[in-house]
């Protein structure tokens, strides 16, 4: 498999023209590009083809004629659902039962899976350009100038430096995350240009690691991952200046953008927002917003009935619409993601509308009547590497943790349990039981850490 880097040049190009024509440009694009795929889904997919037949014709459609859809209901008519007729669930799942399979191409197109965190796991199919030629096309020119500035100053130094760049990502199976990091190594033939670690290894094993490369300019890896490096470089264990931290797959709250920035000064820190379904939904600019690039995504912002929300209100869920994905068509695919749009115009001057992730339906503890965000938990103690708060009952939770060598086990685990009890009670939960749990902290099947696990 070879990328197209004329295509990118090419996409870039649009891309470019688009963004300066403004909004009348933006939402013609998007209707273009949505018509078009409504057309081959309507003669490819056998599913998507019985979904519309009352809709109006392709060339008149408008998004809002068309019906939401589901991740249960399109997973039960999966071998309908897709325009590849070759590429069957049996078949999908049988390549990805093999590892070495691991960013390889089914008739061109990638394969790999959901987590399955909120339920059935979810068999995401996309072509090459879906996946990586048009979301470096589009984003390498969607940054604004003060980005620009250091990014180019990041570059020149990458070129010039030495060192080993380094993805910190995990999962044992065919996830978005392993598959783009394999795809990277495939691609072209060409040796892979960064080192991987699992994020699944103990902490000491991967801070001695990093120390061991001596100089690492750029690592990408997860949030929840950034926590526990910053924790480790604020006592000393671990001794990198990396210039470039790529962040994506969580939440990036701005207390740990600050403190990332604050022990490592140096580094120019960007955030993705993504999902195995759609990985060009935007990238903070230099204001902290993102953008959606609207051109070739549809975000709607909608509540718990799926009515829209008005700009400015916190949604219970969007409705996705990716629309390069014609193989596997995302089309007012509901997502449990949680968004705000903003009401004003960026003060980057992008004409792309910007909104703030503010989590996910499943990160949200429900306790009676009362509704936390996992975010609202603080979870860290000096002397343990990973805390974990598992909700066990509606009531009741267990807490996990990986204490380190020579701590007092029973008064860290006093101390973040107190702690624990302390914010529960202040938000109304009094009569809540937490208790010491003597397994140790699990990351997901994708090897995202959760420091806070809701009930199923």
């Amino acid at each position: 498999m070879n990328i197209d880097y004329q295509k990118i040049m090419e996409i870039s190009s649009t891309a470019k023209q688009t963004q300066m024509g403004g909004r009348s440009q933006i939402e013609a694009q998007q209707l273009g590009n949505l018509r078009r795929l409504v057309e081959k889904v309507r003669r490819k997919s056998p599913l998507f083809a019985e979904l519309y037949e009352h809709a109006p014709p392709s060339d008149t459609v408008q998004l809002q004629d068309l019906p939401i859809t589901r991740k249960p209901e399109l997973m039960i008519e999966f071998d309908r659902w897709l325009t590849d007729r070759s590429l069957t669930r049996a078949r999908a799942l049988e390549h990805m039962e093999d590892m070495s399979n691991l960013g390889v191409p089914i008739n061109d197109c990638l394969v790999y899976r959901t987590s399955g965190t909120s339920g059935e796991p979810l068999i995401v199919a996309s072509s090459i350009y879906a996946l990586f030629e048009l979301p470096q096309g589009v984003e390498a020119v969607r940054t604004d100038e003060a980005q620009m500035a250091k990014f180019q100053k990041l570059s020149d130094e990458l070129k010039n430096g030495t060192g080993v760049p380094v993805a910190i990502t995990g999962g044992n199976g065919h996830f978005a995350g392993n598959t783009m990091t394999q795809l990277m190594q495939n691609l072209n033939n060409g040796p892979s240009n960064f080192a991987f670690i699992s994020a699944e290894e103990p902490i000491e094993d991967i801070v001695e690691q990093l120390n061991a490369f001596g100089n690492v300019p750029s690592i990408r890896t997860y949030p929840s991952v950034l926590s526990i490096l910053i924790r480790e470089k604020e006592a000393g264990r671990l001794h990198i200046n990396p210039i470039s931290l790529s962040l994506s797959g969580e939440t990036l709250t701005e207390e740990l953008r600050q403190r990332a920035l604050t022990v490592f000064p140096d580094a120019f820190l960007s955030s993705a927002y993504s999902s195995s379904e759609c990985v060009l939904l935007g990238k903070e600019c230099s204001h902290g917003r993102f953008h959606l690039n609207e051109d070739w995504v549809v975000l709607e912002a909608v509540d718990e009935n799926e009515q829209p929300v008005a700009d400015g209100v916190l949604s219970d869920a969007v409705l996705l619409t990716y629309l390069a994905n014609d193989v596997q068509p995302f089309i007012r695919y509901k997502m449990g993601d949680r968004v705000r749009f903003y009401t004003d115009p960026c003060p980057c001057g992008s004409p792309f509308r910007s909104y703030r992730v503010e989590g996910r339906q499943a990160t949200i503890l429900h306790i009676g009547d009362v509704a936390l965000s996992a975010l609202a938990f603080d979870l860290e103690h000096e002397q343990a590497s990973r805390v974990q708060l598992v909700q066990t009952g509606e009531r009741a939770f267990e807490i996990r943790a990986e204490i380190r060598a020579g701590a007092d086990v029973a008064a860290v685990f006093d101390k973040i349990i107190a702690e624990v009890q302390d914010l529960l009670r202040d938000n109304g939960v009094s009569d809540a039981v937490i208790r010491k749990s003597h397994q140790a902290p699990k990351l997901g099947n994708s090897g995202k850490f959760q420091e806070v696990v809701p009930i199923n």
